[in-house]
């Protein structure tokens, strides 16, 4: 019979459950094997020696003094120009501009700007972040704007295709896991510009650099005579089957939420905007499914102080209310289902393992293409409020992508996880955003995510240990819920 334990901490219940083949101490990654350790003659990496976390804009509108003048990132191509006003932002490579925009953003990515920094001693380098415990993206202090640097940049042909061709070149990181290289991707570009095309085979131009690419994170928009339009590639087996299926996507979502209900009974919890559900399977194993990393209010300030607030709060008490009944119902076990998770917030994605350890580890590494700097850390920190230190059975498809991915690995570092399912999609990396001089988007992949031990899945996706079918052609409905119950029998069998 297991063991239910508990004791009280800044007012939260922190309980374990343990059963006796678990008593052995969690051997979970070492923080002393921090990829960024330095030796006496290299200088440490900036996270180790910067100052504490500052809003670049202050209380009554303006900038801080501290971080005005010119800054240059490592690795992702951004020249930032801050002043009393605010930040304005230049794409920087081979040219150097301000580009076009009509003020509307055309993706999620592109809707934020940087709104945080950590200084350097001397305050020649520092740290910027979109939000609080986001990436980290270096910058160095300038002495001036580059004169090559321009708020009128060319819009004709040649100057977005080779705004285009530099960023790739530049800037993605795995045309080693998805041929053909640049330079023949390139050639495709290059032999269909001519000076007097339209704007839209321009556009068929550099859509078809990317035939192939295979990667969800990597795409391009803009609009062309009017239509908006979008190039994306790499959405794995099922979403493409289900889309095209009758009722389409919706309908089979609707299926998969009503079944699990259904299932979960009286227990049966579907909240968070409905982006999460939870419960409790006979009485004896808690289950916990979460879709998106975020959008759990109905909060519209995308990428704010406030917007984050505000989705870190719903998202505790989600938490701290699910796993209270998983404690009061003693558990045996819990299900994590991301089989359905579109991704999202890396924040979000970290605090799920964050309810499953008691000690600290780094659950993955990032590191950005020419940045010239180590790997960094992501740690995961027990969460303050109550955890599950059982066994947890993770679930996972190929609709498992981006921050769920990054949960997956998290969760993979915790011996206690066994991962079941199939294999993730294989799209790690947080979209890096450039404007082309016209004002169409342009995101690709250049971050990237490993294991601890140096693993990369970026296109081969996460293997589980456990092969299960989650989403069936003939059953994709019931497929999933018969693999949900597979998990409840391995967990009894303990």
């Amino acid at each position: 019979m297991p063991v239910l334990s508990g004791r009280r901490a800044s007012g939260s219940m922190v309980w374990m459950l343990r059963l006796s083949k678990f008593v052995a101490p969690l051997l979970l990654a070492p923080l002393a094997a921090c990829a960024t350790a330095s030796t006496p003659d290299e200088a440490p990496p900036p996270w180790r020696i910067t100052g504490p976390l500052q809003a670049i804009t202050t209380a009554d509108g303006t900038t801080d003094p501290a971080i005005r003048g010119v800054w240059k990132s490592r690795g992702y191509g951004r020249l930032l120009r801050i002043d009393e006003a605010g930040v304005t932002q230049f794409e920087i490579g081979e040219a150097c501009y301000r580009p076009a925009s009509s003020g509307e953003a055309l993706s999620a990515m592109d809707s934020v700007s940087y709104r945080y920094f950590r200084a350097l001693p001397e305050s020649k380098t520092a740290i910027f972040q979109l939000l609080r415990g986001d990436t980290n993206v270096v910058f160095d202090r300038l002495g001036a704007l580059p004169e090559e640097c321009t708020e009128t940049p060319a819009t004709n042909p040649r100057a977005v295709a080779d705004a285009f061709l530099d960023a790739f070149e530049r800037h993605y990181a795995f045309f080693d896991r998805r041929p053909p290289n640049h330079a023949m991707r390139a050639e495709r570009v290059n032999s269909a510009i001519r000076p007097d095309m339209s704007d839209a085979q321009l556009w068929d131009a550099l859509a078809g650099y990317m035939d192939g690419l295979s990667d969800s994170h990597t795409k391009l928009i803009g609009e062309v005579g009017g239509e908006r339009r979008r190039v994306q590639d790499g959405q794995g087996t099922t979403l493409p089957r289900m889309r095209a299926a009758e009722g389409g996507e919706t309908a089979w979502l609707i299926g998969l939420i009503d079944t699990t209900m259904k299932e979960l009974g009286e227990t049966g919890h579907h909240t968070g905007n409905d982006r999460i559900m939870w419960g409790v399977i006979d009485g004896r194993v808690g289950y916990l499914q979460v879709f998106q990393m975020g959008g759990f209010t109905a909060r519209e300030d995308f990428g704010s102080e406030a917007w984050a607030t505000a989705e870190m709060t719903e998202f505790d008490r989600i938490m701290d209310e699910a796993f209270a009944a998983f404690a009061e119902a003693g558990v045996e076990g819990v299900i994590v289902d991301l089989s359905n998770n579109r991704g999202g917030w890396d924040k979000i994605a970290k605090a799920i393992p964050a309810r499953f350890t008691d000690e600290a580890y780094i659950g993955f590494t990032t590191v950005t293409r020419g940045s010239g700097l180590p790997p960094f850390p992501h740690v995961i920190e027990p969460a303050p409020g109550p955890r599950f230190t059982g066994p947890v059975h993770l679930l996972t498809s190929d609709v498992t992508v981006s921050g769920g991915e990054l949960a997956t690995l998290a969760l993979r570092q915790n011996p206690r996880v066994v991962h079941a399912g199939a294999t993730t999609r294989g799209a790690f990396s947080t979209p890096l955003a450039k404007r082309l001089p016209n004002g169409w988007l342009l995101e690709l992949s250049n971050e990237v995510f490993a294991a601890p031990d140096g693993s990369v899945y970026e296109e081969t996706g996460i293997k589980p240990s456990t092969a299960l079918e989650v989403y069936p052609e003939g059953a994709p409905v019931e497929g999933h819920w018969r693999a949900v119950e597979a998990l409840t029998e391995m967990i009894a069998s303990y």
